[in-house]
């Protein structure tokens, strides 16, 4: 096979070697073995290369790529279930992770069902033990110009992929929200709910408003690292929220009897407004392009891409030497939205990261200078087969 990555005896990759779907999307049936190293996916619009990703982004906790319920991911004239499953090698030898929903299950994200070499896992969180996945679409490219839960949304997935306890702390914490929420729908006045669950909340709020601050505080470092004048601009990131800014100069548990109260004074408010409007469910992630010192949602769409681009690619070196595991890495359609002189710089930086990266694009000329140095594979309405003369 082609497209082997280089690696040492210290730096050894995680990689998938063969992923198959059933019922999956457009795929009925599906077996493809798979090379380390970049992955490149090329076919017409709708052929299903993206459906592929989505596939892959499933062997991590949540929804995948798409935020897509369940349901809607299984194959349109199927039972109405889906499986997939990956065959991972790495420095601790293969591992078969499968996961999928059988038809007419409606239990939501507890419906998807994980087996890990076989064994029932406890939740989808077992799989992070494994391989950490992180991606970059172009649904992503107004991430700085649109809604703030986007940018949330994207942070808790950085910091998922080196703190595989975020995910449980952020469903216990909307858990709890929904609860106090739905009281203040009610007009109820039991105090003693209120108090239980707004304990609970600032708990898991401040836990999560602390990861947030590490994972930016540990990036921001990592982003340093960038050349100056390299084809992916540094980027200055903060956070804007009030837990965030008060975690790293106060006392955890100061910081959550100040939110705690800050709960039990407002519900009034709330009860007016229909909704919690205090906690880390209103924090934004802050991006300024350094070297225009200007915020990245000011900036120009490419600017704006190369910007992301650069903090995807310093996350992946951080997972790396934080977790021991450099992430695969999900790029759908990056070729066409960056120039020749950045498409080299980013082929580049994936070999030197030792990542699995897998690519999608519609012409596989777009990659041509990764030619014996990736594989490349065809994809056509359900079936994938080697690229002729990439």
């Amino acid at each position: 096979m082609t497209g082997v990555a280089k690696q040492s005896e210290h730096d050894q990759q995680t990689h998938i070697s063969k992923l198959s779907l059933t019922n999956f999307r457009n795929y009925a049936k599906l077996s493809i073995d798979l090379d380390p190293g970049a992955v490149v996916f090329s076919g017409d619009n709708g052929a299903g290369k993206t459906n592929l990703l989505e596939a892959i982004s499933l062997l991590t906790p949540g929804r995948g790529l798409r935020r897509a319920p369940y349901a809607d991911v299984a194959r349109e004239g199927g039972d109405g279930g889906f499986a997939l499953h990956a065959r991972l090698d790495g420095p601790d030898g293969p591992v078969e992770i499968g996961t999928g929903i059988t038809g007419g299950d409606t239990a939501g994200e507890g419906g998807r069902r994980v087996r890990i070499n076989g064994a029932a896992a406890r939740s989808a969180e077992d799989m992070l033990e494994w391989l950490r996945v992180v991606w970059l679409t172009p649904a992503m490219d107004a991430l700085f110009t649109g809604p703030a839960a986007d940018r949330r949304r994207f942070l808790d997935r950085l910091v998922l992929a080196i703190d595989p306890g975020h995910g449980q702390r952020a469903l216990d914490y909307e858990k709890a929200m929904r609860g106090r929420n739905r009281l203040l729908a009610e007009g109820s006045r039991d105090g003693a709910w209120f108090d239980a669950i707004e304990t609970q909340m600032a708990e898991t709020g401040v836990a999560i408003a602390a990861a947030r601050a590490e994972l930016v505080r540990l990036l921001a470092a990592m982003i340093d690292r960038l050349p100056s004048a390299g084809p992916f601009p540094q980027a200055d990131i903060g956070l804007s929220g009030a837990l965030e800014s008060e975690v790293g100069t106060t006392a955890a548990v100061d910081v959550e009897e100040r939110f705690r109260r800050a709960l039990t004074e407002g519900r009034d408010r709330d009860r007016a407004a229909g909704r919690t409007l205090d906690g880390p469910h209103r924090s934004d992630l802050l991006v300024r392009h350094r070297p225009k010192a200007m915020p990245a949602e000011l900036c120009s769409t490419g600017e704006q891409k190369a910007l992301l681009v650069g903090m995807v690619l310093s996350h992946a070196r951080l997972t790396g030497e934080m977790s021991g595991m450099t992430p695969i890495l999900l790029l759908d359609e990056i070729a066409a939205h960056l120039d020749s002189g950045r498409r080299a710089a980013l082929f580049s930086i994936l070999e030197e990261l030792n990542c699995q990266a897998f690519m999608t694009g519609t012409d596989a000329a777009l990659f041509s200078s990764l030619k014996g140095r990736a594989q490349f594979l065809t994809v056509d309405h359900g079936t994938v087969g080697p690229t002729k003369d990439p």
